[in-house]
Order: structure tokens, then C-alpha cells, then sequence
């Protein structure tokens, strides 16, 4: 049985599916697939010139791809199918000539013609299909963040409410504890108690009222963003089979030899191309980046009353605050996810795929303090960037 997760709940909300605007990894998928396709057409053209200089350059084409397609959006069996050829092309010692012009001319422009028909752009908004999902998305999720920030919104009077009456009871009691006092004040601190009292209990019951509608509608919710969901997988289940398809074409136009040795490296090439699986893929997409990842749904969260702390003396308090300053030597580089605009004089303010350091760990509110190129820093959110690997 697998150990359970460590980290704190908190978390699943950064990277879930269900969490407002974390939907756009699904619509970066389009993209992303429409790149992956052009590398897919420089990878066989690239690879049609290696055919023409023999091993050597098929060794030096294998090496340089290797490293390329680590980095591309393709992922499962596909790109384990995708990477076999280039295992296979560092066996082989020599091609036939008529290689190169099946690859370019029939397999290159076949993919070329298949990429225009199922990527439509939509003038000055990119892609059609990332547009038209974006938009779904956007329409579905809508309500949904609405109901979140009136929860929020309660749940903090709700807490504020709780403050105030713990305030107002420790006056009670101080008040009790005084025999000098007279019985009209008294009897007004106990009356400002019985009202925070009564102000606690209504935004409890207005707290409890608004966290039923956001669990009310989630299962609406659900049902809206899913199917969404399963048009975007539809489409990519088609570019998957279309492209398993394309590896097969390449395939049988490399396998042309009868030596045993290349008959058994394109066996092996075969069967990894056979065991590309759409459900497998999407399966796994689901569970990583769509709604089969965990998420923490919104509960009640009682009001915890802060721990008081003694005041620290002069001398202590500027040790302390020294001390708390968690500043790296040198620093960690950190990339973007989400563009980011500063609100604040000493906010950083930066856009998604940037790179800068992060000079200081994340604070109690979720803030870390980061530098950029020439010598600009700031405060800013740390679940909007993702270390440099």
C-alpha cells in the first residue's frame, strides 16, 4: 500500500484541475501538440539527411534528437514509441538512398497536410480549438469562482466575528475581577458580549448558508467542466491515433532491408509503435493534469484563536528580525508559470516563461523575494513560478 501524501493539503489546490484558471494546462495542450507535430516533421526530414551520409551521421542525427525530445510536449507511450527510433537508428550501419525521398515526399508532406486541417487558427486569438476551449472553460468555471469568493468572504467575517466575541468575553471577565467597578459598565461590557455573541452565531449561520451552495453546485460543476474536459481529450485521443498512424507509415519505409540483425531492430521498433495506447495516454493525462487529480473540496474551518506571544525586548527583537531573514547566497533560478503584474511598490512583476532568482523563502503568506536581469527585485507569489531544472 502506498504511503499517504506528505504535503500539506493546501497543495492540491496550486496544481488541481478543479481550482479556478488551473485549466489551462488542458488548453496549452493544443499548442503544444501542434509543436510537437513540427518537430515530428524536422525529426523525419532531419532524419532523411542522415540516411543520405550513412552511419556516421545517423549516429550524430540519433544523439542530437535524444536530447530534443525531452523537452516536448509528447508524452506516454507515444513518445516512448517516438524514442525508439532513435535506439534503433545508432544499430543500423547503412540505409538505402530511396529512404530519404519516402521520408521527405510522402510521410513529411502527409503530416504537413494532416497538421493544416486539424489546427485552424482564429485570427489574433492563436488556435480555434485552444480559443473555443478557453472560452468553454472560462463559461463553465465562472460560477463556480464566484460561489468560491463569496465563501471566502464569509468564512473571513465568520473568523472576525469569532475574534471580536473572544475579545468582548475577555473583558467580561477582566471586568468581573474589578470591585470598583460600577454595576452600568458592567452591565454594558456584558451587554457588548451578548451582541458579539449574537454577531458570531449570524455569520456562522451565514458561513454554513454559503459553504451548502458551493457544495450544492460542485457536482454541476463537475459535470459542466468534464464535459469540456472530454472534448479537449477527444481530440487529442485523434491526434494520438493519427500520429501512431504516421509512425507506422515511417516505419515501413525504413524497414527495407533483409539483413537479420536490421530485421530485428525494426521488430523491436515495431512493437513499441504498436503498444502506443490512446486510453493509456489520455488515461494518464487525466490523472496528472485533469479530473482524476486529487483536489481539497471546501469544508467548514472553524476560527482558531491566535497564540499570543510576549513582546521581545529591544535588543531581542532586532537579533530576531535579523535572524528571520532566510536570504540564499546566490540564489535559486525559478521560471514563471502565469504572467504576473505587480500591485505593490516592492511587488516583482514578470510574464509567463521568465526566468529570475529567488533570493528568499517563502514567507507565512505565500510570498517569496526574487531579483531580476538588472538588479530589479520584489516580493512575489511563490505557486506562480516552478524551479529551473
Amino acid at each position: 500500500m502506498a504511503d499517504p501524501p506528505t504535503s500539506p493539503p493546501e497543495d492540491l489546490n496550486k496544481l488541481s484541475f478543479w481550482m479556478p484558471g488551473n485549466y489551462v494546462r488542458t488548453v496549452r495542450r493544443t499548442s503544444e501538440s501542434y509543436q510537437a507535430s513540427k518537430d515530428i516533421i524536422a525529426c523525419m526530414k532531419d532524419r532523411a539527411q542522415v540516411e543520405r551520409q550513412y552511419a556516421r551521421q545517423l549516429t550524430e542525427w540519433s544523439k542530437r534528437w535524444k536530447s530534443i525530445t525531452d523537452s516536448r510536449p509528447l508524452y506516454g507511450s507515444l513518445m516512448r514509441a517516438w524514442q525508439c527510433f532513435f535506439s534503433s537508428a545508432e544499430r543500423l550501419s547503412a540505409l538505402h538512398t530511396s529512404i530519404c525521398q519516402s521520408l521527405v515526399g510522402e510521410d513529411g508532406e502527409r503530416i504537413r497536410s494532416w497538421q493544416k486541417e486539424t489546427f485552424p487558427r482564429k485570427m489574433f486569438c492563436g488556435f480555434r480549438e485552444s480559443h473555443d476551449l478557453e472560452t468553454a472553460f472560462s463559461r463553465a468555471q465562472k460560477p463556480w469562482v464566484k460561489r468560491l469568493k463569496k465563501l471566502e468572504k464569509a468564512r473571513a467575517v465568520y473568523h472576525k466575528s469569532c475574534q471580536k466575541e473572544q475579545k468582548a468575553q475577555e473583558k467580561e471577565s477582566q471586568a468581573k475581577h474589578k470591585p470598583n467597578l460600577s454595576e452600568s459598565k458592567l452591565s454594558k461590557i456584558q451587554q457588548m458580549k451578548e451582541k458579539a455573541t449574537q454577531d458570531r452565531n449570524k455569520a456562522h449561520e451565514r458561513y454554513e448558508k454559503v459553504l451548502e451552495n458551493v457544495t450544492g453546485f460542485a457536482p454541476r460543476y463537475m459535470e459542466e467542466m468534464e464535459s469540456v474536459f472530454d472534448q479537449s481529450q477527444e481530440e487529442e485521443r485523434k491526434r494520438i491515433s493519427f500520429l501512431k498512424q504516421a509512425f507506422l507509415s515511417v516505419h515501413r519505409h525504413l524497414d527495407i532491408t533483409n539483413n537479420e540483425s536490421i530485421k530485428a531492430v525494426y521488430s523491436e521498433l515495431h512493437h513499441t509503435i504498436m503498444t502506443i495506447s490512446e486510453q493509456d495516454d489520455l488515461r494518464w493525462w487525466k490523472n496528472n493534469c485533469g479530473p482524476g487529480m486529487p483536489t481539497d473540496w471546501p469544508n467548514l474551518e472553524e476560527w482558531t484563536p491566535p497564540i499570543k506571544k510576549q513582546k521581545p525586548k529591544k535588543k531581542e527583537k532586532v537579533q530576531r528580525e535579523t535572524e528571520d531573514k532566510a536570504v540564499m547566497i546566490g540564489g535559486v533560478r525559478v521560471r514563471a508559470m502565469y504572467n504576473y503584474e505587480g500591485a505593490e511598490a516592492d511587488e516583482l512583476s514578470f510574464k509567463a516563461g521568465e526566468v529570475f532568482l529567488k533570493v528568499a523563502d517563502e514567507d507565512d503568506q505565500g510570498w517569496c523575494w526574487g531579483v531580476k536581469e538588472g538588479g530589479v527585485e520584489g516580493y512575489y507569489p511563490a505557486n506562480y513560478v516552478l524551479p529551473v531544472q
